[in-house]
């Protein structure tokens, strides 16, 4: 028998990771070792790790930097309109090994490095995660930003450059301990501060109103610093722009005459100002009305839409106006993208630009800022909306709230005209709301400021239309559509999974890549026995490698035969990961009490962060870690049964999981998840689904078939029923034995037996006011985990049903998601222009 491949001799074999040719190998050794020799000479004569991953890093660099000067130059020549997507988020992670990936360099590096006697993949690992997003809010601005880029868009992402991300997490005794994710500690290779293009933020201050029209003055003053990262498409020599800003006190800051004496506090005192960019709000579907975030939120609308004014004056477009002053084509050139309600102040903010400073009058000004603008919704959940509190604004942005006031003013004529003497419709579709404090509601700012209103998914969009907007959907229905989220394929199949792209490109080609539909083209190979066969052993092999991973990190040793059922999301009621819980307790009962019986192995894992101040999210940690101390360490379950928390979940984490996973639990109760994106990067690496009608889970089943997923529970239609009848959880408790020795075990402290009393606020909450109703879904949950392990069983048929999934999951990319919107909100069209690269002279 030939020995077994190292992983480097495997990586070399795989065609969808570039050429080495032996050229580029000499060339990138060569900048490799200037790179490392110029670190050195500055600083010491030995080499660490880190000191290889930033030479690597910066040759890579070196290969992106023609590119994208070519590319923004290109863009000032043929002025296309622009796109700009607008988010409090980006959730990138780490830049390496994309950046290589779109660059077609990947093998030319693996194998430079391996001469130089490094490995690749250990230099990958010293890289921190960009943590600046929660979840799939953020996450989904960087699959967008790498479709944008790929589509040859002229786009540009907008966002704050936090010093600190997403906290890290620690899992201690069982419980969530946060810690500061210092990320920028030792330098960020990919960014390039821009002070050049420094821009002044203002904040308080009060209205004058003049002859010339209101002025907003005495405010204070911000400073905005860009930091540009390059973001490269998929092998078209496209890169554009992810331009971050940075909160930096003027140097006059305190220092005004009026404040004469205390030099030394005056300077200490600019800390204040540039905290504004310290640190990410690590809250993911819930509104908490603090006056840090909307000055975060002013500050990222406010520079960002100076800097998009620049350029349109001064770009080709603008030199052939002889004043450069005219606004009327600004929404043939600009496309303003709000990721939710977030960045609204878009809308006021840039009224205000044309109407005090380019003195526009209102009518024109109000039809360009509609015309430029349209908005994403995420979420219908109440506790997620933005409700701003008016007394905020009164102090922080008193000329927003005039245009606020006047947008809502002549709004509300509008919808008097249509419906006379409907006062309580009024009220419902007013952009303030009364009440103690009067709020204002961003979302009606953003359906009425926009002239596209989009939902994530279809069961989303509809249910958007049909409930939280429905007024307005009434008024303006060609205003509301629908775009699927989707997810990028290059970092969540070639990257994290290289040996099952690499199975797909020797029977289908590597088209795919750039065309996920072409996935379709596998379901010729259902029942071909080589092709299952491979299929089957890299999932093999990318558990085993997971396996390998958590033993190195966490000492537990996993069965690599077991079904890999991961649930991995941020922790939230409505995502019901108490559901996943409460099935595993009960798969432990059944062990118990037949441990002879034959089961069939699981190894259940959950992974995922709780916002710091959500309390019932942190209990739902301490309860699954409290179950894994009784389950793992019982020696009548053996190795049938492992539940592992995994610690501190992001995206680096995810791309080696994810690739691993058997089982994928998409189990929120339906009408809550608006889309999700892990569920489609699951079904693109090989899992098969667990879930509710919910989300993009919907569109799942129609691409494979419902058969082809397990779908179990209450459809939307259902929850609404029991919304009107009531729901009683008692009534679930008293039917199921099952369920009541769970519910049982949980209070009487059978798995908190130093503290008995530990979990009785959950039981107390899915006994009395569970808004997700995890009861009435418990029976038809059970029964269909049955059949997963049935299915299991018969590892062909299993496999069959993957590649089924795989053949089906061509929809879900996020290139389909960006062409849709390109072309029926931005009225651009995507294009398969190759830019030229720089080493050749361009025509």
């Amino acid at each position: 028998m030939s020995k077994p491949l190292t992983d480097h001799e495997k990586r070399k074999q795989i065609s969808v990771r570039g050429i080495a040719g032996l050229g580029d190998v000499a060339e990138i050794k060569k900048s490799f070792n200037r790179h490392l020799h110029f670190t050195l000479v500055k600083d010491r004569n030995v080499a660490t790790p880190r000191d290889y991953y930033f030479a690597l890093a910066h040759t890579v660099r070196d290969h992106l930097v023609g590119r994208w000067i070519r590319t923004q130059q290109y863009y000032y020549e043929k002025d296309p309109k622009r796109i700009h997507y607008l988010s409090l988020e980006f959730y990138m992670g780490r830049t390496l090994q994309n950046t290589m990936i779109n660059l077609g360099l990947q093998n030319a590096c693996d194998e430079a490095i391996y001469q130089l006697g490094l490995d690749l993949e250990e230099l990958e690992d010293i890289e921190e995660d960009a943590g600046l997003g929660n979840g799939g809010l953020g996450r989904l601005a960087a699959c967008f930003l790498d479709s944008m880029a790929s589509l040859g868009l002229a786009a540009y992402g907008y966002g704050i450059r936090y010093e600190f991300g997403i906290f890290n997490q620690k899992i201690t005794n069982g419980w969530q301990v946060e810690e500061a994710d210092d990320w920028l500690r030792y330098g960020n290779p990919w960014e390039k501060a821009r002070p050049e293009y420094m821009l002044p933020v203002h904040f308080y201050g009060r209205v004058e109103h003049t002859n010339e029209g209101p002025k907003w003055v005495d405010t204070q003053v911000v400073l905005a610093m860009p930091y540009d990262t390059p973001v490269p498409g998929y092998k078209n020599n496209t890169v554009n722009t992810m331009r971050l800003w940075s909160a930096k006190a003027p140097n006059d800051f305190n220092l005004q005459e009026f404040n004469v004496g205390d030099y030394i506090q005056a300077v200490l005192d600019r800390n204040l100002a540039e905290n504004i960019s310290r640190v990410l709000y690590p809250n993911d579907n819930f509104f908490e009305g603090k006056e840090l975030r909307l000055k975060q939120e002013y500050f990222v609308v406010a520079a960002t839409l100076q800097d998009i004014m620049r350029r349109f004056k001064s770009s080709k477009f603008g030199c052939r106006d002889p004043v450069r002053t005219s606004f009327e084509a600004f929404p043939e050139k600009v496309a303003i993208q709000l990721n939710d309600t977030h960045p609204a102040l878009a809308i006021p903010e840039l009224m205000r630009n044309l109407l005090d400073i380019e003195q526009l009058d209102w009518e024109k000004a109000w039809e360009i800022t509609t015309k430029t603008c349209a908005y994403t919704n995420h979420t219908v959940l109440p506790e997620a909306l933005e409700r701003w509190p008016i007394y905020m604004f009164e102090k922080l942005l008193p000329r927003h709230l005039q245009i606020i006031y006047e947008i809502n003013q002549r709004h509300l004529d509008r919808v008097a005209a249509l419906y006379p003497g409907d006062s309580d419709r009024l009220r419902r579709m007013s952009l303030i709301e009364e009440g103690n404090p009067k709020r204002i509601n961003m979302a009606h700012l953003c359906v009425v400021g926009s002239h596209a209103v989009n939902g994530v998914a279809r069961i989303h969009s509809d249910i958007v239309k049909t409930t939280v907007f429905k007024d307005f959907c009434d008024i303006e229905p060609e205003k509301f559509q629908n775009k699927t989220n989707g997810i990028t394929p290059r970092r969540w199949l070639v990257l994290c999974n290289p040996g099952l792209a690499d199975i797909i490109a020797e029977k289908i080609g590597e088209e795919f890549l750039t065309d996920l539909f072409q996935l379709r083209k596998l379901l010729d190979f259902v029942n071909d026995e080589m092709f299952i066969r491979d299929v089957a052993k890299v999932k093999q092999e990318n558990k085993l490698k997971f396996a390998a991973y958590l033993e190195s990190e966490y000492k537990v040793k996993i069965n690599p035969e077991s079904i890999f059922d991961i649930q991995v999301k941020r922790i939230h009621e409505y995502k019901r990961q108490l559901l996943n819980c409460l099935h595993v307790i009960t798969l432990y009962n059944r062990i118990k009490k037949e441990p002879n019986k034959k089961f069939v192995p699981r190894t259940v894992m959950i992974g995922g962060k709780a916002a710091p101040g959500y309390h019932m999210a942190k209990m739902i940690i301490k309860l699954f870690t409290s179950v894994g101390e009784v389950v793992n360490h019982d020696p009548v379950v053996g190795d049938r049964l492992k539940v592992i928390f995994l610690e501190n979940y992001r995206v680096s984490l995810a791309e080696k999981v994810i690739p691993a996973a058997d089982l994928s639990e998409q189990i929120s109760t339906a009408g809550t998840e608006a889309s999700g994106t892990g569920n489609m990067k699951f079904m693109l690496n090989g899992a098969l689904t667990i879930g509710t009608m919910d989300g993009a889970n919907v569109e799942m089943a129609e691409e494979a078939g419902e058969e082809h997923l397990f779908i179990f529970g209450m459809r939307v239609e259902d929850v609404e029923a029991m919304d009107k009848a009531g729901y009683n959880a008692s009534e679930y408790y008293e039917r199921l034995p099952e369920l009541k020795q769970v519910i049982d075990q949980i209070s009487a402290g059978f798995f908190s037996p130093k503290e008995p009393e530990l979990f009785k606020d959950i039981v107390n909450m899915l006994m009395n006011h569970d808004r997700f109703k995890v009861f009435a879904d418990y029976e038809a949950y059970i029964s269909c985990q049955e059949k997963v392990n049935e299915l299991y069983r018969n590892p062909k048929e299993w496999t069959r049903k993957v590649i089924r999934n795989i053949a089906a999951s061509g929809k879900f990319s996020s290139d389909r998601t960006i062409a849709e919107y390109a072309r029926e909100i931005w009225g651009v069209e995507p294009s398969d222009v190759k830019i030229p690269p720089p080493n050749e002279p361009r025509e």
